[in-house]
């Protein structure tokens, strides 16, 4: 544990504490620092990890299904837990437990902790994150919008246009001009520390804490039943030890931040989300150590 501690879970709250710190002394905008990393960073980081990934459509399409059901069962046990709470309390709580960080802490973590083959799977489970984020995400909190709504939404980002773009081409066989290569490189390259430190920015303009019954609920299904739901789902599908940790680490992520963004957009309890998004990123430093220390594939 204390390999895990030291050489994944330190390096990253080092970059992200250099987010908090940049962030009380000077005056960031967490939003324009966002659309900078899903806009700017997170399309030529995709791109560049799959035209070099060895991670198979069928090791992809297996991956990224044993998400879907493991958020699935945790909706499901997070409205069970709140059946009696009230409407926009239930729709906080579900929302913390399925929408997980696994942009801002699972690339780089998965990076340091399973190595290029661990960061393109978790490349692969970020994006099938981000299908949930807009499109489940707002239906749990209350939107109006419904599923097409939020699949224009992520149709929209240039994430999506980077996978398939970078699909038709390892389809194709083409490789683009070298320039071309290296400028997405540097931008790829650029990504991983550019969301720690969007985390410690927005960790540090985080300020509510509320340790309500709702909120202990969602942090404990997210940081304790989650990753279990996730072992399970492994274990059903007979997956190898590779992808069996990629999933455990995404499934062992905090709540995303994002899930505070969309509870306040629609009303749904953000002060429970909030709370969630705090404490259960706390709670990760000491749950994805013991994570990471027994993961089957763990290269620390």
């Amino acid at each position: 544990m204390l390999a895990a501690l030291l050489q994944v879970v330190l390096p990253v709250a080092i970059v992200a504490l250099v987010g908090m710190v940049l962030a009380r002394k000077f005056v960031l905008d967490p939003d324009t620092i966002g659309k900078i990393n899903l806009y700017g960073l997170t399309a030529p980081l995709a791109f560049d990890s799959l035209m070099k990934t060895k991670v198979t459509l069928g090791e992809g399409l297996v991956l990224g299904g044993a998400l879907l059901l493991v958020s699935a069962l945790g909706a499901l046990l997070a409205w069970a837990v709140t059946f009696r709470s009230p409407r926009s309390t239930q729709a906080g709580v579900v929302g913390a437990v399925v929408l997980g960080n696994n942009g801002n802490f699972g690339l780089p973590i998965a990076l340091l902790a399973l190595g290029q083959v661990g960061m393109d799977q978790a490349m692969i489970l970020f994006v099938v994150s981000l299908v949930v984020m807009f499109t489940v995400g707002p239906i749990l909190m209350g939107s109006g919008g419904g599923l097409l709504t939020g699949l224009k939404t992520f149709a929209a980002l240039p994430v999506t246009w980077a996978m398939a773009l970078a699909g038709v081409l390892r389809l194709l066989h083409w490789q683009l001009p070298i320039g071309v290569s290296r400028g997405i490189e540097l931008l790829a390259g650029a990504a991983v520390p550019m969301v720690l430190l969007a985390l410690g920015v927005q960790l540090t303009q985080s300020r509510r804490l509320h340790l309500t019954r709702p909120v202990l609920a969602a942090v404990g299904l997210r940081v304790v039943a989650f990753p279990l739901l996730a072992f399970a789902v492994a274990a059903l599908l007979r997956m190898d030890a590779m992808s069996t940790s990629s999933l455990l680490l995404a499934c062992a992520m905090p709540t995303a931040v994002n899930a505070f963004m969309l509870a306040r957009e629609y009303g749904s309890d953000p002060e429970t989300a909030a709370s969630a998004v705090a404490l259960s990123t706390l709670l990760s430093v000491g749950t994805l150590t013991f994570v990471i220390s027994v993961l089957p594939a763990s290269i620390v």
